[in-house]
């Protein structure tokens, strides 16, 4: 392809409303343009990276046995009122309605649509297993869309939903599904971790996540240098940091505290280490009656170390938080404890509260706590003397560097990560039993389906990638996914009839070997030409002039490289092929 058959259209600036480095360069590079908030055409350029993503996908989809099709983006909401997701999915499920006023939703996600045609074409345990996917746009209302697209309220999406007949019929689905990703993410050639993951929204028994490595994730990975553990820090098993409890060594003591609110400022007072503290945080559940008005609130009180962070995910969990929980209210905290937040703790509480200890403050002993008593804390308190044990003990609390590895195996590190990937298994009490869908088995009795799903966010990639390929002249494509493999810039080009004629020679040579090149004919100075594919991150730049055509030669530069390298013209296109095959 020529330059002057496509669009070109970078800016020297990026709008002042990008965030972050894939959003800044995305922008310049004119491969999206905002239409508005989370909502952006994709340009020429970028919707030529789409397709390179959407091909792979297709190709790894196939081979792994899914079969294509195409699910609607409006759906009815009666499907989604089946599964109950219709009130409890949120905001972010864009609710409309037809001229009739029958409800729709613009969909984020197809369960439903997929099962709805499950129960209606898959009869029997002969048709199974099955796999189903599609590429297609969603939408979620995202309260605040940010970051370009990697954070938008319209994307692309791949989703495939497997059915079986039985549990382990769909783990050997799932983990089809799973060799299919990873061989996914290293033809894309991206540094990535397959992590545990928490099953979220869409819901399930088991998850895991493919997350590409960067610093600008929004997401915390756990994972051991010297294992194979890696998990989402939400899902993350933290283990007790003491085995036992040590015996008490200290009595417990009234200790003034003035204006010290927080475990850091209450340890640095009292020449405490901040891990000899313990940090209160309190919840709250509430009773309905038949009308659903709420009658009655329980209170929890968490416990965590002081230098450690609650890990709500876990929480909710937990019995008589799975249901949903809240965090209480100034006056609920003031009924119970007597005092405002920053001195509350688990001794002598107004009102009985629920007291759920994280495994390592289960194990501690003489630490420090809130007095119930404004500008005062304890010290030397201790379980089973000072108060009672907790009414539960659980792992509540996210891992942190240098935690033992749930495997036992090494150490916990930390690093952050783009979500890019995510499979279910999700069982049948999600979907399929909700919906009434089933199979016949053997027996010629009805079996509801064991489901999986699988989504991949297409668009997201784009984001992805470049925030862990750029460097200071703009995006550095990986080869699979790069909107040209290689560019011609022929240098005074509309002024010389021999470059034109070499650079367009070249640009024939290199289609014939099956190479996705494009030839720059706009005459542009070299600088802004050169300027222009660096930005936009084509992976090769092969640069012909006339005086390089004196001497035969042609210049080829990698867009990591540091300098180019001067070849013989002969040579290009097995240069060319050479480069791209490493």
């Amino acid at each position: 392809m020529k330059a002057s058959a496509t669009f070109v259209s970078t800016l020297k600036e990026a709008p002042a409303d990008a965030e972050i480095v894939s959003h800044r360069l995305m922008m310049r590079a004119g491969l999206i343009k905002r239409l508005s908030a989370g909502i952006y055409s994709y340009m020429p350029m970028g919707l030529r990276v789409i397709r390179k993503v959407e091909a792979i996908i297709r190709e790894e989809m196939n081979r792994a046995g899914a079969v294509e099709l195409l699910m609607p983006v409006v759906q009815p909401a009666e499907l989604w009122q089946e599964t109950g997701r219709f009130q409890a999915y949120g905001p972010e499920l864009l609710r409309v309605k037809d001229r009739h006023q029958r409800d729709f939703v613009i969909q984020p996600t197809s369960e439903e649509v997929i099962t709805d045609i499950a129960r209606q074409e898959l009869r029997s345990y002969r048709q199974l297993p099955r796999n189903f996917y599609h590429i297609q746009t969603k939408f979620r209302d995202e309260r605040r869309p940010r970051f370009g697209v990697m954070r938008g309220r319209e994307f692309t999406m791949k989703d495939a939903y497997s059915f079986d007949r039985d549990k382990a019929a769909a783990l050997r689905s799932y983990q089809a599904m799973f060799d299919a990703y990873k061989r996914i993410f290293d033809r894309f050639g991206l540094q990535y971790r397959a992590v545990a993951a928490d099953t979220g929204a869409i819901g399930g028994d088991a998850s895991h996540e493919f997350q590409v490595i960067a610093d600008t994730g929004e997401d915390a990975i756990a994972y051991c240098p010297t294992s194979a553990y890696a998990a989402n820090v939400e899902l993350a098993e933290a283990l007790p940091l003491r085995v036992t409890r040590a015996v008490a060594a200290q009595g417990m003591a009234r200790t003034p505290t003035p204006g010290r609110s927080t475990c850091e400022s209450v340890a640095e007072l009292l020449g405490l280490p901040l891990a000899q503290t313990v940090k209160s945080l309190v919840l709250a559940t509430d009773t309905q009656d038949e009308a659903g008005v709420v009658r009655d609130a329980t209170l929890w009180l968490l416990l965590v170390r002081g230098d450690h962070a609650l890990n709500e995910v876990k929480a909710g969990k937990l019995p008589g938080l799975a249901g949903g929980f809240r965090f209480a209210t100034a006056a609920e905290i003031d009924a119970h404890f007597g005092c405002k937040p920053g001195y509350l703790g688990p001794v002598s509480t107004r009102k009985p509260v629920k007291v759920i200890a994280d495994r390592t403050v289960a194990n501690m002993a003489d630490f420090v706590c809130g007095a119930n008593e404004a500008d005062y804390h304890l010290t030397g308190v201790n379980w089973g003397r000072d108060l009672p044990e907790p009414d539960l003990v659980a792992d509540i609390r996210n891992v942190v560097a240098g935690d033992p590895s749930p495997d036992g195996q090494g150490v916990l590190a930390i690093q952050r990560g783009i979500e890019v990937g995510h499979v279910f298994y999700l069982g049948t009490k999600k979907y399929s039993e909700p919906m009434g869908a089933t199979f016949l088995d053997e027996n010629g009795k009805p079996q509801p389906f064991e489901m999986g799903c699988y989504g991949i966010g297409v668009t997201r990639l784009l984001g992805a990638a470049i925030e862990q390929n750029h460097d200071e002249r703009g995006i550095v494509w990986p080869v699979s996914m790069a909107p040209f493999a290689v560019v011609i810039c022929p240098i005074g080009m509309d002024r010389s009839a021999e470059v034109r004629a070499a650079a367009e020679a070249l640009h024939g040579q290199l289609q014939a070997a099956g190479i996705d090149v494009l030839l720059d004919d706009r005459g542009e100075r070299p600088g802004a030409m050169f300027a222009d594919w660096e930005l936009i991150g084509v992976p090769l730049r092969v640069v012909i002039s006339d005086r390089g055509l004196k001497a035969g030669t042609v210049e080829l530069q990698g867009r990591r490289d540091a300098a180019a390298t001067v070849l013989p013209l002969a040579d290009a296109v097995a240069k060319v092929v050479g480069r791209l095959q490493e």
